[in-house]
Parts: C-alpha cells; sequence; structure tokens
C-alpha cells in the first residue's frame, strides 16, 4: 500500500527543474515568445513602466482579453503603462507549439498585438497555485510595480472602471 501511494506521489510531480514559487503579492517569472517570435520573460522584459499582465488559459477568453484592454487603453492606461496578454498553455511537445504560435500568429496580423502577446507553455497548475488562480473559467490580471514583481492589485474578468480608478490611483 505505501510502495503504491510513493508512485502515486511520484507520477504526479512535475518533470520541470524549477518549479514556479511565488509569496503572496509576487508573480512568478514565466518564459514565452511573443508572437512576433522574440522570447520574452514576464514579469522582468517590462519593468520599465508599471505592468498590467492580463492571463487567459482557454481561446474563448480572447473576447474578455480584448474588452478589458479596450477599457484599459480608452482610458489611457496604455500610455502609462505596459500591457500584455500571457495565454498560457499546458506545456506539451515543441511541435504542438510551434503548430499553435502559427495559429495565432496568422489570425493576429497587428503587429502591436503580436509584440504585446506573449504565449507561455508551462506547467499551469504549478503557475494557477503561485498565483493562487482557483480555475480557468475566466481570465485574471495583474498590476505589477514598475522595476519589480510586486502585485499592486489583482482581479479577475473584464475589468471595471473602478478598477481601472484604483490602477490609476496607486500608480500616480
Amino acid at each position: 500500500w505505501l510502495c503504491l501511494v510513493f508512485l502515486l506521489i511520484m507520477g504526479c510531480q512535475s518533470s520541470e527543474s524549477s518549479p514556479m514559487i511565488s509569496s503572496e503579492g509576487i508573480f512568478p517569472s514565466v518564459q514565452g515568445n511573443n508572437l512576433n517570435k522574440k522570447s520574452k520573460t514576464v514579469p522582468d522584459d517590462f519593468v520599465d513602466k508599471d505592468l498590467i499582465v492580463i492571463v487567459a488559459f482557454q481561446q474563448w477568453h480572447q473576447p474578455i482579453v480584448d474588452e478589458t484592454i479596450q477599457a484599459l487603453e480608452e482610458n489611457g492606461i496604455g500610455e502609462t503603462h505596459n500591457i500584455i496578454e500571457v495565454p498560457t498553455v499546458q506545456k506539451s511537445s515543441k511541435l504542438s507549439e510551434i503548430y499553435l504560435d502559427g495559429i495565432m500568429r496568422a489570425a493576429i496580423r497587428d503587429d502591436r498585438v503580436r509584440n504585446r502577446t506573449i504565449t507561455a507553455y508551462i506547467n499551469k497548475e504549478e503557475f494557477k497555485t503561485a498565483l493562487e488562480i482557483p480555475d480557468e473559467q475566466t481570465i485574471y490580471w495583474y498590476l505589477i510595480k514598475k522595476d519589480s514583481n510586486v502585485i499592486k492589485k489583482k482581479g479577475y474578468g473584464v475589468i471595471s472602471d473602478k478598477e481601472i480608478a484604483d490602477i490609476k490611483q496607486l500608480s500616480s
């Protein structure tokens, strides 16, 4: 019986060498490529201004992401903050990753959108645990302090006017 438990535990462990560890208020470093095929690390490569990271888990989340980015940009947040979207995909074969990247690149022709879309092929369960994300039913967004990975504010779903006002106040 003990041997079976040991095998189950060992079989469920991740094969990744560096698990994402996050304490409360810290966004873990996530490696990915934007849709222009440039390697990026979130949030490390976006520290020149406060950063808004929008995390999506499902293809059907895209309208929620688009509505959130539109609301942020209409309120001038794009001028004062970096805004990126991070589609998260369970780590799989390199061939699958290349195929999915190609599909997404073909669907998005706007170079600005391609630059801000960083696909992360990761262990999704470790990522969700690190950020205390309970499920994949909607998007999650994070305001990260300039020059750091400190989370100043977080939320989920389409961002509200009140949350945008809070972001402006926290960044002034």
